[in-house]
């Protein structure tokens, strides 16, 4: 192997590599090695040239594990306020709907986002973007839907772009003007989604717009508002995701499968033929197990049925002021483990590989050669210990493209 230079070496450490179908592809007393913020190296230490650590620019010596970089596939992380007395509401009785149809719930967060300008918006942001770093993350999907009208939109998304420059991570923006009715459109469903389909060609143009979601839903939009807004997605040539079939069988996961869509996300209530248009399309199902647990849901999403399909099952936080107050990843892990029951291993796959491909990313996920050069390092001994500890900082030190990330 042609060592001529490397620009850093990761030593010591086990390596989760997760770059076969089955297992975590553990290597003990690893090696990893990136030049030009891509993997070249992922083996033994013993496997390296003996001239290795002199042809590199940087060589950590660490210990514990090493995992691919986390990615959190579904986030709303850019918002402004918090809606903490919801929570205590719910605590006390009312339901997600109950509060959101008397004028609480997204419109309320609309409400906070419209009245911050952008960079008070990226100040309120940033603090969470930041702990969701500081937990593993490496790559975030980000979306808009607090804005719901152009300009506000356009403010999100573009705070959404400044959050990964000041990061050095990556972000992908996901365009979900689709999210609820704003009160000046109150009772003009179909007028809203023509405005959202303009603003989404609009927003295109500007490439702030990486991906499209609706929530379909009812108390949201229906499966021919939703398909409304896809058409035009993809004649955009952009891809499209969906909050599916989270409090009802709204038939949204077959929607979005028949639209090849990306992924499907909640999916409590997702129907068997839901399940095999899925499989058939190859969508993502991405669990949301934050969302599950503070509304305090009782119905599992069929992951008998995604399993037995085959149907790849994501992790992410739903990080949102309303329903999904959540800044860990690692935390959304231990979650879908105690509430969904996945294995340790299929919450690690969730939150990488399946996340990646959820994205629609084949550059990240794995720790292999010709990948990014995206890994956390984590004080623990073992995979499963990522969702055995309940909080904690358990990271020692991450990397996104091969730099090390404050």
């Amino acid at each position: 192997m042609a060592t001529e230079s490397w620009d850093g070496l990761l030593l010591g450490a086990t390596l989760a590599t997760l770059a076969d179908d089955g297992g975590y592809g553990l290597i003990d007393d690893g090696a990893l090695g990136w030049r030009d913020g891509v993997i070249v190296y992922a083996g033994p230490r013993s496997g390296l040239p003996a001239d290795a650590e002199a042809n590199a620019d940087l060589v950590v010596e660490t210990d514990g594990l090493v995992t691919p970089g986390l990615i959190d596939c579904h986030t709303h992380t850019v918002f402004a306020g918090n809606r903490a007395a919801e929570f205590e509401q719910r605590l006390q009785g009312a339901s997600y709907e109950e509060i959101a149809r008397a004028g609480g719930g997204i419109v309320s967060t609309v409400r906070a986002v419209r009245e911050a300008d952008e960079d008070a918006l990226l100040a309120q942001s940033l603090p969470r973007a930041r702990a969701l770093v500081a937990d593993g993350a490496t790559t975030l999907e980000i979306k808009s839907g607090y804005g719901l009208d152009f300009d506000n939109e356009r403010k999100m998304l573009r705070v959404a772009r400044r959050i990964g420059e000041v990061l050095g991570i990556t972000v992908r923006t996901t365009f979900l003007g689709a999210h609820a009715l704003p009160p000046e459109f109150a009772g003009r469903g179909d007028a809203y989604i023509d405005a959202v389909c303009e603003w989404l060609q609009r927003l295109h143009e500007e490439d702030l717009v990486d991906a499209v979601d609706a929530f379909a839903e009812r108390i949201a939009f229906s499966v021919d508002q939703t398909r409304r807004v896809f058409d035009i997605a993809r004649t955009l040539g952009l891809p499209v995701k969906l909050h599916a079939d989270q409090l009802s069988d709204g038939a949204g996961a077959a929607l979005v499968a028949e639209f090849g869509g990306l992924s499907a996300d909640h999916v409590e209530h997702t129907s068997p033929a839901g399940v095999a248009a899925m499989a058939a399309a190859g969508t993502v199902a991405v669990l949301l197990p934050g969302a599950f647990h503070v509304l305090r849901e009782t119905t599992l999403p069929p992951l008998d049925a995604f399993r037995a399909a085959g149907v790849p099952m994501a992790v992410a936080t739903d990080c949102n002021p309303g329903t999904s107050p959540l800044l860990s990843l690692r935390q959304a892990m231990q979650l879908a483990c105690t509430h969904f029951r996945l294995t340790p291993e299929e919450a690690l796959r969730g939150a990488t590989v399946h996340a990646a491909r959820a994205l629609g990313l084949s550059d990240r996920g794995t720790l292999a050669v010709g990948q990014r050069a995206d890994f956390a390092c984590w004080q623990v001994a073992q995979p499963a210990e990522l969702v055995y500890w309940l909080g904690g900082p358990l990271m020692a030190m991450s990397f996104a493209g091969g730099k090390r990330l404050a």
